[in-house]
């Protein structure tokens, strides 16, 4: 009777951590797009290497989402072929995120060279791709930003450089004259990299903080799982 009664604990266990994943899938989904919608409101031109995205964690999320329901299943039907293929997949996913994070963790100094690459492009084609330029108006309006470092950067395009002005979207105030002949008083002084490099270091954490969490319940989760697979397997009544 022990051993059955610790059986359904586990088993109970199981289904409750299980339960867990799937609120972190839900909210890794969020995070993601959130990070998408955000980002995707940068405008950062292609640039060669810059795959770098926040769908990764949307599929993450969606991955963690089926098997933690899968897992569920399995858990409560005692079938020893769903909890094992519960565990199995919770392990690679746990071993892509490892890899993952040693990955981000290596390139991570790539990052801000191809967001300033993008932003430059982006600049250089500001008259050319009408997206492009209501993209790049937007996000100077949004975080109150101008240029890549900052509003001198426009000083580098030929249309601005001959006439001495910035886009409108870089003014502080709403004048017809603001851009012109800019100055720190009549336009934002501060790049957009910047900007978007503050952006992502105050949402970091938050990403941070889920996966670790992610990680430590997928930990337990196989764990758990393992038990409950060694109880079915040698017919322990777990109910």
């Amino acid at each position: 009777m022990a051993v059955e009664g610790g059986m359904k604990c586990v088993k109970f266990l199981v289904f409750f951590f299980n339960f867990i994943f799937w609120v972190c899938g839900v909210a890794l989904v969020a995070i993601g797009v959130l990070a998408l919608v955000t980002l995707g409101r940068a405008p950062v031109a292609p640039v060669s290497g810059s795959v770098w995205t926040p769908v990764a964690v949307v599929v993450l999320g969606v991955v963690i989402f089926f098997t933690s329901f899968f897992g569920c299943c399995g858990a409560w039907r005692e079938s020893y072929c769903m909890v094992t293929t519960f565990a199995v997949l919770l392990s690679l996913i746990f071993l892509v995120e490892i890899a993952a994070a040693i990955t981000g963790y290596v390139f991570k100094h790539k990052v801000p060279g191809l967001v300033e690459d993008g932003l430059w492009e982006a600049m250089r084609r500001y008259d050319q791709d009408p997206s492009l330029t209501t993209a790049l108006d937007a996000f100077q309006k949004e975080f109150q930003c101008c240029g890549v470092h900052n509003y001198t950067d426009w000083v580098a395009i030929p249309r601005f450089r001959d006439n001495d002005t910035v886009p409108r979207s870089c003014c502080r105030i709403n004048t017809d004259t603001c851009n012109v002949r800019p100055t720190p008083q009549t336009i934002y002084e501060k790049g957009c990299l910047p900007s978007l490099e503050g952006w992502v270091r105050r949402n970091i954490l938050l990403l941070a903080a889920v996966a670790l969490g992610v990680a430590l319940f997928e930990v337990l989760g196989v764990l758990f799982s393992c038990c409950l697979m060694r109880g079915i397997r040698s017919g322990y009544e777990v109910m």
